[in-house]
């Protein structure tokens, strides 16, 4: 800016302009938008989902951690609630849970069977209780293997059975909580998404499990509900063939 530019007409000196980078520029005729171009783009990362990842998404990130209070805002304003995990480097939106209870639900959720709860818990168990908090890499076979400890209790034949699995493992995919590796194609390993330690938390494994309960007329006081070689973080797989109104939020994404 010149000095004639700095100057008033009485001869003060007018503050500069703010840096140009840490203002919102105009992007189309009629943009009200206030936040950076950068900004803009974190926000909309998170609307559409899965999770920001800063090790996926470093521009995001960066832009999402420079200007998390006005974001927090923005998505506010949209009845959505920020969750940061700085440790893991994963933030993701969820619907909020207002004092009224009344709030809109602007982030879709999904439907799960029995079979896909089953599926997701045991998936979180592998992941929290790997050493070291480095990448969890499963195999369909490994995880067919584990639930498959529970078919001599249905009456479901092998191949109904495990088309089951090859259904939860698809959803699992589609709603970005396995990921493709850069072998999955080859070897049929996913990594399992950090983010599952953040949606599906102990408070959803315990009401899933007292559900469960419920609805098999299961476990009075004081009965262990887990079936063989079950622990805390999974639940039993009985009802493996049926449906139930359990929802998470969906986080799904285009490739």
């Amino acid at each position: 800016m010149t000095e004639a530019a700095n100057e008033t007409l009485e001869g003060g000196v007018v503050p500069e302009t703010e840096n140009p980078e840490s203002t919102a520029a105009k992007l189309w005729d009629r943009d009200a938008g206030t936040l950076r171009e950068p900004s803009r783009r974190a926000l909309a990362a998170l609307i559409k989902g899965p999770y920001v990842s800063a090790e996926k998404q470093p521009q995001n990130w960066r832009a999402l951690l420079g200007d998390v209070a006005e974001i927090r805002s923005r998505l506010a304003d949209i009845f959505l609630d920020l969750v940061i995990d700085d440790e893991r480097g994963v933030a993701f939106v969820r619907n909020a849970e207002t004092y009224s209870g009344d709030a809109p639900q602007v982030v879709r959720t999904a439907p799960l069977t029995l079979m896909d709860t089953a599926m997701l818990l045991h998936l979180r168990r592998e992941l929290v209780s790997s050493s070291g908090g480095g990448r969890v890499i499963v195999g369909k076979e490994e995880v067919y293997e584990y639930l498959k400890a529970y078919r001599a209790q249905y009456s479901t034949d092998d191949v109904g059975f495990a088309n089951r699995i090859d259904a939860s493992w698809t959803k699992m995919d589609k709603y970005g909580i396995l990921l493709r590796t850069a072998t999955s194609a080859a070897d049929g390993r996913f990594e399992i998404s950090p983010v599952l330690r953040l949606i599906f938390g102990p408070e959803e494994i315990e009401a899933v499990r007292t559900e469960y309960a419920v609805m098999r007329g299961q476990a009075p006081d004081g009965q262990d509900l887990r079936g063989p070689g079950q622990n805390e973080d999974n639940v039993a797989a009985a009802a493996a063939d049926d449906e139930h109104d359990e929802e998470f939020q969906e986080v799904s994404q285009d490739e």
